[in-house]
């Protein structure tokens, strides 16, 4: 969690994390999704969703198909996901649609501009980042980049 002066804290986390009480944040930060197609029981941890900050959907189905393939191959379940970024050059995609995508950079500037009033943030995705790559890691440095 990064802080500064008269700013928001901004955080990152996964889902199962704030279910089972995994991750300590301050009670006054906000859970903002960051997922394009969120579950019924994902709407209910997080405060609010922005699906245009999730990865785009062709994006998520090419490298769902990269993973699947890698499993056929032999690689687990964790070891093929991140295989798969490196196979789709995911990083590279993510980061041009929050570049290029109207919607995303709409909710990335929202984001800012939140963080700078003092609001803290902290995003949530699906994947626990000590075992899997997520986008949110990347989307986190973006803002904090913004930030500097």
């Amino acid at each position: 969690m990064s802080t500064d002066a008269g700013r928001g804290q901004l955080a990152d986390t996964y889902v199962a994390a704030l279910q089972h009480d995994l991750v300590d944040l301050p009670p006054e930060t906000t859970l903002v999704g960051v997922v394009r197609s969120p579950t019924p029981w994902f709407h209910a941890t997080v405060d609010e969703n922005l699906p245009a900050l999730g990865p785009p959907a062709n994006l998520l189905e090419s490298t769902k198909a990269a993973e699947e393939d890698l499993k056929v191959q032999g690689l687990c379940a964790e070891g093929a996901h991140n295989a798969a970024w490196d196979r789709v050059d995911f990083g590279e995609r993510y980061r041009e649609h929050l570049e290029t995508d109207e919607e995303a950079r709409t909710a990335l500037e929202s984001l800012a501009t939140r963080l700078e009033s003092g609001e803290s943030l902290a995003l949530v995705c699906f994947e626990n980042t000590e075992t899997k790559r997520c986008h949110r890691t990347i989307l986190r440095e973006r803002l904090e980049q913004e930030r500097a």
